[in-house]
């Protein structure tokens, strides 16, 4: 734990020393170097503040151990020893605290993210499927005041949706929608099934977080840009002109389609952000074999070929297979009350990271 102490105290020595920085007329003067030295102190201010919470309470308990070395009168040396033990037990939380402060932060979690959920077997139910689940987000999105555009949309004649691409916006999307990737498994009977039969059915859902500029170079000559004209539900059109954006990358084979504007310049515009997002996951999975091997340790966010959740509707209960967690509160988390669940999964990363730092 000293080591952990140490390691708080550089950091403390670091937000100060950006205190002083950020002060200098030199540093003012270049609004960049000092928008990069505010972004960092910033970053630094909850451990820095926790240190010095620990070091005052430290100081505390060290002067009335002392007080009560000297102290003659019983009352009073009683007095002392319970605020030693106050102080002790306080430190006790505070170092527990700190463990967590000082655990390696998700670099994306503030990001904004691409959605895409997808039918997958199940013919129409899970095109139907797909549809709640799009719907079960934007309720989502909308009880945490996130921003969500259509990208892409491809629905079927019964009102399913083969496949959705979203971009969400807003404070800490990423976080808080990073752990729905994978196959999501509703279990129930269909409408159009004549003997109650359960029927069971997949969609995947993939959340990327939104690349910048600076994280993915895209060259020209590494893509094709198609304008097709865009069609709806059926084949209809539903434009006239050639708005539709399709790009291909040829070195990995992506292809990313957007339709939902009017614009051709708009649909362009969203398709890269798309296609970016979509390469930064690409080369972040090839790359950082060893963060792959510690999601999969975790909660397994980011496979999304594992089955994560269950939904079933005659138990009206949803089940998260990577922590055993069954909520029997299906008709409400299917309509967007879904923090429970992603609050439990988040704690149990936490968890899995406390314990792989104290091996």
């Amino acid at each position: 734990m000293a080591d952990i102490i140490t390691r708080l105290k550089d950091i403390y020595d670091r937000y100060n020393a950006l205190s002083e920085k950020l002060s200098d007329s030199a540093v003012i003067a270049d609004a960049q170097e000092w928008g990069r030295l505010a972004k960092e102190q910033s970053e630094l201010a909850e451990p820095a503040q926790k240190y010095a919470e620990y070091a005052e309470t430290e100081r505390a308990m060290i002067q009335a151990a002392e007080a009560e070395k000297s102290e003659t009168d019983g009352d009073m040396r009683r007095l002392f020893d319970e605020e030693v033990q106050s102080c002790r037990e306080k430190l006790a939380a505070l170092r527990e605290e700190i463990k967590i402060i000082l655990l390696p932060k998700d670099r994306n979690d503030e990001r904004d993210c691409i959605m895409e959920i997808r039918a997958g077997a199940g013919g129409e139910e899970a095109a139907l499927f797909a549809y709640e689940l799009y719907r079960m987000y934007i309720n989502y999105c909308e009880r945490h005041r996130l921003k969500l555009e259509e990208v892409d949309k491809s629905e079927t004649e019964l009102g399913g949706i083969k496949e959705v691409v979203l971009n969400i916006s807003g404070k800490g999307a990423y976080r808080l929608l990073k752990f729905e990737s994978g196959v999501h498994r509703v279990q129930r009977v269909p409408e159009t099934e004549s003997q109650g039969r359960i029927h069971t059915s997949t969609a995947t859902v993939a959340v990327l977080p939104e690349a910048e500029d600076v994280d993915v170079e895209i060259r020209d000559e590494d893509i094709r840009v198609d304008v097709y004209r865009s069609s709806g539900a059926g084949g209809q059109k539903v434009n006239k002109t050639e708005t539709a954006i399709r790009i291909t990358h040829f070195p990995t084979g992506i292809v990313v389609t957007c339709q939902d504007e009017r614009s051709q310049l708009k649909n362009k515009d969203k398709a890269f952000k798309v296609l970016r997002s979509r390469l930064y996951d690409y080369y972040n999975s090839r790359n950082q074999s060893e963060q792959d091997a510690r999601r999969k340790s975790l909660v397994g966010r980011g496979d999304r070929s594992e089955r994560i959740r269950t939904y079933n509707f005659p138990q009206g209960r949803v089940t998260d297979h990577r922590i055993g967690l069954s909520l029997y509160s299906l008709d409400t988390f299917i309509m967007g009350d879904i923090d429970e669940m992603i609050q439990a999964l988040a704690v149990a990363e936490r968890e899995n990271m406390l314990a792989g730092s104290e091996e």
